[in-house]
């Protein structure tokens, strides 16, 4: 293995853009972009632009028929067939969505060939992450599923076990979906209760088919969760399944929607919390997977004050250079922002809350309290399917 990390990028990611009222606004991944550079982090990796997707390859996951939809969509979108979910409020049709979605997927097809190969370590591209679109459907502003498709290749490529955690705001979906079936992958999502949010599924009695039965994994977070519930929840849960499952490959994604201030959805989470969990996965594929790590962006719709520090957060931990969290933001990049967006930009690369504080689940339980409710909830329905303790 190089050691290396790399980079996924291709400027025309950029065109996957579902218009100018669309909360999903692509200057997000300019800005992560330009983020990156200003601390210099392209000295530390190697920048990567893999080939679309191929039809090949998108079948792995999605159905022929979707995929022409897709096709026909991108050529004529005023012809979008909305059965397919192409053409909705969440998921317009624009000229050429095929073509960038394909794209897209490539980047995070190319990362799992990459890291499965040896020629990186680890692998990051945060323009991906789509984790909603189904295998015969769009969904939640998602055209294909780049971390399914990425899995899909690396079962393909001859890998055993792949365990996916996913800690976007919104349930997993599409990953849970196309993986139910398949004890080989153990998918995990942290994510706002389905009471309360899109798209209204990840209970923890959702825990895989017969056959696999233990390999779909949901925390169902109270709204309202902040820092130390979030990291709680997460080190409750994660790092003993991740043990137990001894996967070859960590695929994670890390939609920034659970951010106070993302404006779709009702978690507390800062962007300290956020770089702890980003570390944390980065120690659990050193500790499990030797060092074969994957990482996808997803959500997140402060696309100004919080994705592009999250991610570029993400993309240092993976190269190896963290970023302080009481960083000063580089006064070229925060020009940029005001050029392009006519918004104040941030000043230091967190929300000033580090180190993020919370108690461990060793440490006891009050079973009146709702975020300890939740876990205990996910750990009965799952851990004796796998052996453990629940």
């Amino acid at each position: 293995m190089s050691g290396r990390t790399q980079l996924m990028w291709d400027e025309a990611v950029t065109g996957y853009d579902f218009g100018p009222d669309h909360p999903m606004d692509p200057v997000r991944l300019t800005l992560t972009r330009r983020l990156v550079d200003a601390f210099g982090l392209d000295r530390e990796m190697d920048v990567v632009s893999a080939k679309a997707a191929g039809e090949s390859t998108l079948r792995l996951v999605h159905r022929e028929d979707y995929i022409e939809a897709v096709k026909a969509a991108s050529v004529d979108p005023r012809a979008a067939d909305m059965s397919y979910g192409l053409g909705t409020m969440d998921d317009p049709a624009f000229a050429g969505m095929h073509e960038v979605s394909a794209l897209i997927a490539g980047q995070s097809v190319g990362a799992a060939e990459a890291v499965w190969r040896g020629d990186a370590s680890h692998a990051v591209n945060f323009a991906g992450g789509l984790h909603h679109a189904m295998p015969g459907g769009a969904s939640g502003f998602c055209i294909y599923n780049d971390a399914s498709l990425a899995i899909a290749r690396l079962l393909e490529l001859g890998a055993e076990r792949v365990a996916y955690i996913d800690v976007d705001v919104h349930h997993g979906d599409g990953v849970q979906a196309a993986f139910w079936e398949d004890p080989r992958v153990l998918t995990i999502s942290l994510h706002e209760h389905p009471r309360t949010l899109f798209p209204q599924t990840g209970w923890p009695e959702e825990t895989g088919a017969d056959g696999a039965e233990g390999s779909a994994v949901n925390v169902a977070l109270p709204a309202g969760t902040g820092d130390a519930g979030w990291l709680r929840a997460f080190h409750s849960v994660v790092p003993e399944l991740i043990a137990d499952f001894r996967p070859q490959v960590l695929v994670t994604q890390h939609g920034a929607d659970t951010h106070f201030e993302d404006p779709l959805a009702h978690l507390a989470v800062s962007l300290d919390a956020q770089r702890a969990v980003q570390v944390a996965c980065h120690e659990l594929a050193h500790e499990h997977a030797e060092g074969r790590w994957i990482a996808l962006g997803g959500g997140g719709y402060a696309v100004v004050d919080v994705v592009p520090r999250s991610w570029t957060h993400l993309v240092a931990i993976a190269a190896g250079r963290e970023i302080a969290p009481d960083a000063v933001i580089p006064e070229g990049w925060r020009q940029e922002v005001f050029a392009r967006t006519r918004q104040l930009a941030p000043a230091r690369m967190t929300d000033g809350r580090w180190p993020v504080a919370w108690k461990s689940w060793e440490d006891g339980y009050d079973p009146a309290d709702r975020l300890d409710q939740a876990i205990v909830a996910t750990r009965r329905a799952v851990f004796p399917l796998r052996g453990l303790l629940a």
